[in-house]
C-alpha cells in the first residue's frame, strides 16, 4: 500500500465590522461572530483542504483559490473542499483519515463536534477526528482574537 501524509494549518481573526456567522467545518456556530477572511473562513476546512493537497502534492489552497480572485470572495469553503477532493481523486488518491485540531477560547466546540464530522466525513469520504484545544489565555487565541486549526490527512494511493 503506497500512503503519503498532509499538514494543514489555517488562522484567521474574528471580523470587526463585518456581521458574518461562524462556520467551522461546514457547521454555523451560532454562539459568537465569524470569522474575517475572504471566503467564508472556516478555518477547518481550510486546514483540511491544504492537508489534502500537500499530501497528494498539489500546492495549497492559496494556489487555488487565490484571496486575490473575486471568484472566491465569499464562498463556501466546503464547496472548495469538494473541489479539492476531486482534485485529490483525478490525482489518483483516497481518504484514509483525517484528524483536526481547533485552537479557541470560545466558543466551546463540544456541543458542535459530532456535527463537524459527520460534514466533514461526508465530504472527504473517511473517518474525520475533531479535537478542540485552549490556549489558557496565552498569546492572540488566548485573547480570543482568532481561531487556529491544524489538521493531518493520510491518503491512500487507489
Amino acid at each position: 500500500m503506497v500512503i503519503r501524509v498532509g499538514q494543514g494549518f489555517d488562522v484567521h481573526p474574528f471580523a470587526d465590522a463585518e456581521a458574518r456567522p461562524l462556520i467551522l467545518g461546514g457547521v454555523v456556530i451560532a454562539e459568537t461572530g465569524g470569522l474575517a477572511g475572504h471566503s467564508d473562513a472556516d478555518v477547518v476546512a481550510h486546514a483540511v483542504a491544504d492537508a489534502l493537497l500537500g499530501a497528494a502534492g498539489l500546492g495549497d489552497i492559496g494556489e487555488h483559490f487565490p484571496d486575490t480572485s473575486a471568484e472566491w470572495k465569499g464562498a463556501s469553503s466546503m464547496a472548495l473542499l469538494v473541489a479539492v477532493m476531486d482534485m485529490v481523486g483525478q490525482a489518483g488518491w483516497s481518504v484514509g483519515n483525517i484528524d483536526i485540531t481547533v485552537v479557541t477560547e470560545a466558543p466551546r466546540l463540544a456541543p458542535h463536534r459530532a456535527a463537524m464530522i459527520a460534514a466533514l466525513s461526508a465530504v472527504v469520504g473517511a473517518p474525520v477526528s475533531v479535537k478542540a484545544k485552549r490556549t489558557e489565555g496565552l498569546g492572540a487565541l488566548g485573547r480570543r482574537e482568532g481561531i487556529a486549526c491544524w489538521a493531518v490527512a493520510l491518503l491512500e494511493a487507489r
